[in-house]
């Protein structure tokens, strides 16, 4: 297979997302006819059909459903090049990438590298956070797709150095007409009788959930499955279900959500986060000057 091009890959992308060439031809300002000569060219080039072409335009075939997850992959390291690349010319003397689960960052993580970056010795360097789910997370680290992360403890982090960080508790919201509003705490297995509002089945908490029902021996009912835990508090304030949110996401907004905030009482509800690397010794002083940061945050507060 030749060696694959950044410009076709970005093209076949827009023309996915698009499901439409014209579309796609309009958004990168070239003719539909270049577009179109580029991807055939890419299909001879990965010895497959990449695009099925129907009456009102386009859609990716099972090998380019495949190539599209390998393209944004692709795709996102080449803008991170580009990212990086761009804050060394403006002068960057460091910069740390920081893979974080997206509990720690509606929670904590943004304040303390706020604080961190505060400190005047720290003025030139550059911190940047992408979202992943915990499984990604620990792949990008394995992989060197960035060098520190931030997940809970229990994921698999076999062939990692961690180091404590932070903690959370799950907790239940519920509509304040809601069965489970009217108690000040309750157990997991007494929220099994009523519909859940859930987050997507690769997500930490959704492992967690899981693994508690199957000890129970009950299943757990989602009438509806979203991605982010403000539309999580969206739907409860709908009363379509109950949600296991963090407490410390779900208690600062519970007011304006109109919502109620019920404490889980089981011990698994309190939860570990952790700083992860492949090597301590290995990372760059930057990365060791916000490693040591986060861990002194952590024990402060733990105090």
């Amino acid at each position: 297979m030749r060696d694959l091009d950044l410009t076709t890959l970005r093209l076949f992308l827009t023309v996915c997302e698009t499901r439409n060439i014209a579309r796609a031809a309009e958004i990168h300002n070239i003719v539909a006819s270049a577009i179109s000569k580029r991807l055939l060219q890419l299909e001879d080039s990965v010895g497959n059909v990449l695009l099925e072409r129907r009456r009102r335009g386009v859609i990716p075939t099972a090998a380019g459903e495949i190539l599209l997850e390998h393209a944004r992959a692709i795709l996102a390291g080449a803008d991170r090049v580009a990212r990086d690349m761009a804050a060394y010319g403006k002068g960057i003397q460091g910069q740390v990438r920081v893979l974080a689960t997206v509990s720690s960052i509606a929670e904590f993580l943004p304040d303390d590298i706020a604080n961190f970056l505060q400190v005047p010795a720290h003025r030139d360097i550059r911190i940047d956070i992408e979202e992943a789910i915990s499984r990604d997370l620990v792949r990008g680290l394995r992989e060197g797709v960035a060098p520190v992360g931030v997940c809970w403890d229990a994921a698999d982090l076999e062939g990692l150095q961690t180091r404590g960080y932070r903690h959370d508790h799950l907790a239940i919201v519920a509509h304040p007409s809601h069965p489970i509003a009217r108690r000040s705490r309750c157990s997991f297995e007494q929220t099994l009788g009523f519909d859940h509002v859930g987050l997507p089945a690769s997500t930490a908490v959704h492992t967690m959930l899981a693994r508690a029902a199957a000890i129970i021996g009950h299943p757990i009912s989602y009438r509806a499955v979203v991605s982010t835990f403000d539309a999580s508090l969206r739907c409860v304030r709908a009363n379509l279900g109950i949600a296991v949110v963090p407490r410390e996401v779900a208690e600062p907004v519970a007011e304006s959500f109109g919502v109620k905030v019920v404490q889980l009482s089981d011990a698994w509800a309190k939860r570990r986060f952790a700083l992860c690397f492949r090597d301590a010794e290995k990372l760059s002083p930057a990365a060791k000057l916000l490693l040591a940061h986060l861990e002194g945050l952590a024990s402060a507060r733990a105090k």
